[in-house]
């Protein structure tokens, strides 16, 4: 009989939404840590936290503030300019904003003398870390004055302890009572040990992780949810709950309060705070998912408590770091990027099992040395929900001034440089100069929101280019049943080439025509003139020939539509996956 953990007794709250002491302290200590060690990224993170109709406040914050309104409006040549006087300030900013370049050309124009000097061995180090190099900037820093100095050699050195593979270690003090962490496992409970998590955070991580443990819960386990330690207030988020029961599934925080400065010394207070819950759980399986810091600890916890451990592999976080830089073929050698890929390389081989998304991500894996016995393929999925007819789309199309003689092609993503979003913006504008009434709708939000609206500003696409901003998971289906074709225009990045997004996936389910690129991950869920239509990624001109031709067939379009339908019906529910879960627990006795 499946038995659950007592729950704690509940701490007074302040007023507001979910604040307690513990909460306001934590946060307390992540801003100060933010401040120290570089003000310019705190000012640009809270930003990003505050409502929108409070981010205009930012310009009083003097000439940072200022070029931080700018960059979020997506001007970002103005944002650089408006610093251009100062090359200490304008590094500073560029650093924060990933502009590496700039930076250099910036701290080549100090002229290090006194005080000036040790600002440039910061602004160095910075610039060399930005670029995956960990020990030239410690020499950089090497003699510099100054609390910042310090704080960034202290990170850079405890940044090299994790990437050299010392583990997180359990204080003596932190380890479980004997009797406790002997107590026989609940057959079936499964710890998740995840990065981020719904109701917080949205994404495609979030509701994979959601759908998985209501399939396997559906299926007779009996999951459980953890996040890293101190989330969601190290996003902004000052919810102070430690249990959080979302559709029945209890999604347990790890809310200290206060947060160290050093990640190694964060990662050891996550390990302790994680046995805590392990021993009041019982878990008879530790399912640990993207990245190592995860399954770092859960291997940590296998030690203590004996227990199996699945690694899901859910993508290459190292390749996602390298596509945010143009310099990529370069950074490819840094010790950064080599230093992450060897620990998660590391992570897998010693996980009793391996769970990934599709067969290039499984090559991949296998290339690195686990074996292909250890290594099943769990892919994306969608629930029943997804399956059953679209919603009626009239009043949504009219809210949002469509006619009725406009095509819309769109996207429901987070807003990242690799998504190739521009392509879909960029073929919109080729298909209305030849006539074609053609609409982009972007469902999502991110890094790259501003910067998209002020291409699309520039390329006439004003009213043409309908952003939408972030919307809640329940309503994306209206959002589909607007499409006439759903695109996923993804680059030729490495990670694109490996990783198979969910959102497709869900879109295929509802019948709806898929055009991607022809990237590997993607092909393998996308047949050419079968469950959809690929096109050659970053050629605008391919994609709008392409939209052009399912725009003026709609018998093409249901066609797609409906065989990409039955595809995913037949091979990509969550229920299915349930049974493989379920089938690989029970290998590891698990269950």
């Amino acid at each position: 009989m499946t038995t659950t953990a007592p729950a704690r007794p509940r701490r007074p709250r302040l007023a507001g939404s979910h604040l307690t002491p513990r909460v306001l302290s934590l946060a307390a200590s992540i801003a100060g840590r933010h401040v120290r060690d570089d003000p310019v990224r705190a000012l640009l993170l809270s930003g990003r936290v505050l409502p929108g109709p409070l981010r205009g406040w930012l310009r009083l914050a003097g000439p940072y503030g200022r070029a931080a309104t700018l960059w979020g409006a997506g001007e970002r040549d103005a944002a650089l300019a408006a610093l251009s006087d100062s090359p200490q300030r304008l590094a500073a900013f560029a650093l924060a904003v990933d502009q590496p370049a700039v930076a250099a050309a910036a701290i080549a124009r100090l002229t290090a003398a006194g005080p000036v000097k040790d600002r440039q061995a910061v602004l160095t180090a910075r610039l060399a870390w930005r670029e995956g190099r960990l020990t030239e900037p410690l020499a950089d820093l090497d003699g510099a004055r100054g609390t910042q100095a310090r704080r960034l050699v202290a990170t850079l050195a405890a940044e090299q302890q994790i990437l050299a593979g010392t583990s997180p270690r359990l204080p003596a003090k932190a380890k479980p009572a004997k009797a406790a962490s002997e107590a026989p496992a609940v057959p079936g409970r499964v710890l998740h040990l995840v990065t981020d998590a719904l109701p917080a955070t949205s994404a495609g991580y979030t509701i994979r992780t959601h759908e998985i443990v209501l399939a396997q819960r559906a299926a007779g386990l009996d999951p459980h949810v953890v996040t890293r330690c101190g989330y969601p207030v190290t996003q902004g988020r000052l919810d102070g709950r430690r249990l959080v029961e979302l559709d029945g599934i209890p999604y347990h925080r790890l809310l200290p309060p206060r947060m160290p400065a050093r990640v190694d010394a964060a990662a050891d207070l996550g390990l302790a705070m994680a046995a805590e819950l392990t021993s009041r759980l019982r878990p008879a399986v530790l399912h640990a998912a993207s990245n190592f810091a995860n399954a770092r600890i859960a291997l940590a916890l296998r030690e203590r408590f004996r227990l199996p451990v699945v690694y899901e592999v859910r993508g290459f976080w190292e390749d996602t770091w390298l596509s945010r830089h143009p310099d990529a073929d370069r950074l490819a050698d840094s010790e950064l990027y080599r230093g992450n890929r060897d620990l998660e390389t590391r992570c897998m081989l010693a996980a009793d099992l391996v769970v990934t998304l599709g067969e290039a991500m499984r090559e991949e894996i296998m290339a690195r040395g686990v074996p292909a016995r250890k290594i099943l393929i769990v892919p994306n999925a969608v629930g029943p929900d997804f399956l059953s007819p679209l919603p009626d789309a009239t009043a949504l199309r009219g809210e949002l001034g469509i006619g009725p003689e406009e095509y819309v092609a769109g996207v429901v993503s987070t807003l990242s440089p690799y998504e190739g979003i521009g392509t879909l913006l960029e073929a919109t504008a080729l298909l209305r100069a030849r006539g074609v009434p053609a609409r982009a709708l972007i469902v999502g939000d991110g890094t790259e929101r501003a910067a998209l609206q002020r291409q699309a500003a520039r390329a006439g696409l004003a009213q043409a280019a309908i952003f939408t901003g972030r919307v809640p998971a329940a309503k994306v289906r209206e959002f589909h049943a607007l499409l006439d074709v759903f695109v996923v225009p993804r680059r030729r990045d490495r990670v694109c080439q490996l990783v198979t997004p969910l959102k497709p996936v869900e879109a295929m389910a509802s019948g709806i025509c898929v055009v991607t690129s022809e990237v590997k991950a993607l092909t393998e869920i996308v047949k050419h003139e079968v469950t959809g239509a690929l096109t050659v990624p970053q050629d605008p001109v391919s994609l709008a020939d392409c939209l052009e031709r399912l725009f003026y067939s709609p018998d093409i379009r249901r066609k797609l539509g409906d065989n990409a339908r039955e595809w995913v019906a037949r091979e990509r529910t969550w229920a299915l996956n349930a049974a493989r879960y379920q089938d690989a627990y029970a290998r590891l006795a698990a269950t």
